[in-house]
Parts: C-alpha cells; sequence; structure tokens
C-alpha cells in the first residue's frame, strides 16, 4: 500500500494578505517564497510551506498552463504548531513578547515537551512545540 511521507504545506485563509505577510514575515521571520494578488506561501524552516490565502479569493476553479486547482476556502480561527527547539522556546517567548504578542497559553506536556500558544491578526492559533510532545516529534 503507497503511504503518505509528510505534510509539505498547510493553509490559513486572511482577510488581509498584506497584514498577514507582514505579521508572518517580521513577527515570525518566514520568507516568502511566492506572493500574487491572492496568495503569499511562506518557507517554513526549508521543509514545509504555509499557505497564506485572501479569504473568499479560492472559491473558484483556478487554471494554468499546468492544469486547475479546485476551489477551497476556510473560516473561522484554525489551529497550526510550529517547530522549535527547546533551548529556544525563551528566546521566542521574549519576542514575541517584544512583538506586542500575547502568549495566551503554556503547556507542559507528559512526554516532555513544551508548547506556547499565541494568535496571529486573523485570529488563528498558532503554536510553538518543542520535541518530546508526540511519539514522532
Amino acid at each position: 500500500m503507497p503511504r503518505l511521507n509528510r505534510i509539505v504545506e498547510t493553509a490559513l485563509y486572511v482577510d488581509d494578505l498584506e497584514r498577514a505577510r507582514d505579521f508572518y514575515e517580521t513577527k515570525l521571520g518566514l520568507a516568502p517564497l511566492l506572493s500574487t494578488p491572492t496568495l503569499v506561501a511562506c518557507d517554513v524552516g526549508g521543509r514545509s510551506v504555509l499557505l497564506l490565502f485572501r479569504r473568499g479569493a479560492s472559491l473558484a476553479t483556478q487554471t494554468a498552463p499546468g492544469g486547475s486547482i479546485p476551489p477551497h476556502d476556510g473560516q473561522g480561527p484554525l489551529h497550526i504548531a510550529f517547530a522549535v527547539d527547546e533551548a529556544e522556546l525563551a528566546a521566542w517567548e521574549e519576542k514575541l513578547e517584544r512583538s506586542g504578542i500575547a502568549v495566551e497559553g503554556r503547556m507542559q506536556w507528559d512526554r516532555g515537551g513544551r508548547s506556547l500558544y499565541f494568535r496571529d491578526p486573523d485570529g488563528h492559533l498558532l503554536e510553538l512545540m518543542t520535541p518530546g510532545i508526540w511519539r514522532i516529534y
């Protein structure tokens, strides 16, 4: 049976694409890979891509010379987690504080990992997680 290897992309849908790009680029340090009027794609650690779509802009099939992408969109506050090194978690918390980003929650997990929770400008719940949370991480 064929198997899935990993998640390459994940998407968030945002009301103001420029505001979102600024947040993820300047506050979290993600480098844009692609920027269009409806999409910003960001490099996450050289291993995955965060897609930021302008909410409602992907409700029609998108066509290009190579094929088509079916409609998609999302509503409400979604959740994604970013992997960080345990040794850098305190520095991340300080960076968030200096950037005026409130940490809404902290978690010490049974397997030894820790998490910090905060929100982006669209209300999405973001998590910084250290190793030791999941059996595979």
